[in-house]
C-alpha cells in the first residue's frame, strides 16, 4: 500500500509545500511567501486540504524542515517550538502542534539544514560514507550533520552559523549583522552581510570583486574548523550565496592552506573538488529532506 506524505520547507522568505507518495512521486506542490506564524500555518493547511480534496487522497504523515532555532528535545516543555528567532511573529511558536492539529497527522520536525543533509546523504552512492556536513549560506548560515548515518542533535541542535571565526577588523572593519553576536560567521558571511558590507546584492557583484576572496576566506575558516572537529567525509555548501560557482575553488584552496598539511587524507591533499562540493540535489535538498522526515513517521 502506497503512503501519501506531506512535506513543508519553511524558510525565512518563502514556504514550499508538497504532496507526494512514498516513492517520491510529486502529486501537488506550491510556493508562497513566509508571513507571520499564524497566517503561514493557515496557508500550509489550506494547500494540503485543497490538494487532498482535488486528488481524493489523505496524507498519512508530514515532514517539516524549518528555520530555527527549534526545540527538538522530546521531554522539553517547548518541544516542537520555533524558539528564540528574531523573525517577527515566530518566536516561541509551537509549529509542530499547530500543524498536527490543523491536518490531523503526525508531523516530524527538524531544521532545514538537517533535512538537506539527510537528503544529500540519501543520494550518496557509496555505503562507505557515514559522516557528512551540509552548510547553507543564504539569508542566514546554518549546518546540518550526519554522524555515523544519523542526524545529529544534542543540547539543542547545531547552530553552526553562530560560531566565532577570526575577524581582522583592520582588513574588514565591518561590524557584522547578527543581532545576537554581530561578527559570528552568519554576521560576517551571510547574504545580507555581504549586501550590507558592499551596499549591493551578492548576485550583482562581479567575479573579480574583492568581496568573494573575503567571503571564501570566512567560509574556508568554517570548513577548516569542521575538518578538525567532527571530521566529516564530505562537506557540502548550498544556499543562495553558493549559486556563485566561482566561490567553490576559492573555499577549497583556502581550506587546504589553512589546514597546512596537518590532516593526513588523500581526498584533502589531492581531490578537494570531491571533498568540498555543491549539493547533488541543488535547491531541492531541503524539500526532499522534509519528505524523508515524513517517511520516518511511517516506520
Amino acid at each position: 500500500m502506497t503512503d501519501i506524505l506531506g512535506a513543508v520547507e519553511l524558510g525565512g522568505t518563502s514556504v514550499r509545500v508538497m504532496l507526494a507518495d512514498d516513492q517520491e512521486n510529486i502529486l501537488s506542490q506550491a510556493t508562497f511567501p513566509t508571513k507571520e506564524a499564524e497566517p503561514s500555518i493557515l496557508d500550509i493547511i489550506h494547500f494540503f486540504n485543497s490538494a487532498e480534496s482535488k486528488l481524493g487522497l489523505r496524507i498519512q504523515s508530514l515532514g517539516v524542515a524549518s528555520f530555527g532555532p527549534l526545540d527538538l528535545r522530546l521531554k522539553s516543555k517547548t518541544f516542537g517550538f520555533i524558539t528564540s528567532t528574531p523573525k517577527r511573529g515566530w518566536a516561541f511558536f509551537n509549529i509542530k502542534q499547530e500543524l498536527e492539529d490543523g491536518l490531523g497527522v503526525e508531523a516530524v520536525l527538524d531544521t532545514d539544514v538537517n533535512a538537506a543533509a539527510l537528503a544529500e546523504f540519501s543520494r550518496i552512492s557509496t555505503g562507505n560514507i557515514r559522516n557528512l556536513a551540509y552548510i547553507t549560506v543564504g539569508t542566514g548560515i546554518g549546518a546540518g550533520f550526519i554522524i555515523n548515518g544519523m542526524i545529529t542533535h544534542g543540547l539543542v541542535h547545531p547552530e553552526f552559523g553562530h560560531i566565532y571565526i577570526p575577524h581582522d577588523k583592520e582588513r574588514d572593519p565591518f561590524v557584522g549583522i547578527c543581532p545576537y553576536h554581530e561578527d559570528c560567521l552568519e554576521g560576517l558571511a551571510s547574504g545580507p552581510a555581504i549586501q550590507k558590507r558592499w551596499n549591493i546584492k551578492p548576485e550583482y557583484l562581479p567575479e573579480n570583486h574583492p568581496a568573494w576572496q573575503l567571503e571564501g576566506e570566512y567560509l574556508a575558516l568554517a570548513a577548516a574548523n569542521l575538518v578538525c572537529t567532527i571530521s566529516p567525509e564530505i562537506i557540502i555548501f548550498g544556499g543562495g550565496v553558493m549559486s556563485q560557482q566561482h566561490l567553490y575553488p576559492i573555499i577549497r584552496e583556502k581550506t587546504r592552506k589553512l589546514l597546512n598539511g596537518y590532516i593526513h587524507s588523500e581526498i584533502i591533499s589531492r581531490n578537494m573538488d570531491e571533498y568540498i562540493r555543491p549539493p547533488m540535489l541543488g535547491d531541492k535538498a531541503g524539500m526532499i529532506g522534509a519528505l524523508l522526515l515524513a517517511k520516518l513517521a511511517r516506520k
